[in-house]
């Protein structure tokens, strides 16, 4: 599955900053603020990007932040490289019944094809190799990793659920099969799965040039959040 990111916290009294970075220096190191913890300052955000690019990180980005989350990377020099849209839906709702195709576990010899059905799907900055494939599944406490297509792939979706929300982490599915259903299959399939589990609320986020993602959303019941999400780089994109 690939090596999982290193991580480790910058501490600067009761403020943190979360560093996560892969072995090959080629890709983006991913700075962030921790949850529950005040925000970090400017200065100690400015001092941390600097060492990691002293010591040879091409980039260093910023996961999805609020316009709160953002302003201390902001202040530090950074500059928002994409923007997305924040999506959310009531799971009180009715949630349809998954039409054909059906959807299936993740099987082990599934995370190939899947890195590269991702690779087709999305461009270079937003590619998941399999190791963000599998922070994702741990990033939550329970997860459901779901995949369309008998032998290789169509299509594959990431859920996973904290308390009484739920995360869409990731829906990707192969540019050759959409228009077919497979994305409204997943989509719903892991919605109902997190009403299983007790969420009353499900999340997404997408980039807002991303057309058919916001859509398919839309199709199905999710509603735009007044505020969207920024991605914040220093010095740029990758």
């Amino acid at each position: 599955m690939g090596a999982r990111p290193a991580e480790h916290l910058v501490r600067q009294g009761s403020r943190a900053i979360r560093v996560a970075h892969l072995r090959s220096r080629h890709r983006p190191v991913v700075i962030s603020p921790v949850s529950g913890a005040p925000l970090p300052t400017a200065d100690a955000v400015q001092r941390v990007v600097a060492d990691l690019l002293a010591a040879g990180h091409s980039c260093v980005v910023t996961p999805a932040l609020d316009r709160r989350e953002r302003e201390p990377f902001l202040a530090a020099g950074g500059t928002v490289v994409d923007e997305l849209h924040l999506l959310s839906r009531s799971l009180e709702l009715a949630i349809d019944r998954p039409a054909a195709p059906a959807t299936r576990r993740a099987r082990r010899r599934d995370w190939g094809p899947v890195e590269a059905l991702d690779e087709r799907a999305f461009d270079a900055f937003w590619h998941f190799g399999a190791d963000e494939l599998a922070d994702a599944i741990a990033v939550t406490p329970a997860a459901r990793f779901r995949v369309v297509g008998s032998e290789q792939p169509w299509g594959y979706a990431v859920c996973g659920r904290a308390g009484n929300e739920g995360f869409v982490q990731r829906l990707a599915v192969d540019p050759a099969r959409q228009g077919s259903g497979v994305g409204s299959a997943l989509l719903l399939d892991g919605l109902r799965w997190l009403r299983r589990r007790g969420a009353r609320r499900a999340l997404v986020n997408t980039q807002r040039v991303n057309e058919r993602a916001l859509a398919l959303y839309r199709r199905h019941g999710f509603e735009l959040e007044p505020s969207g999400l920024s991605v914040v780089g220093f010095p740029g994109p990758v």
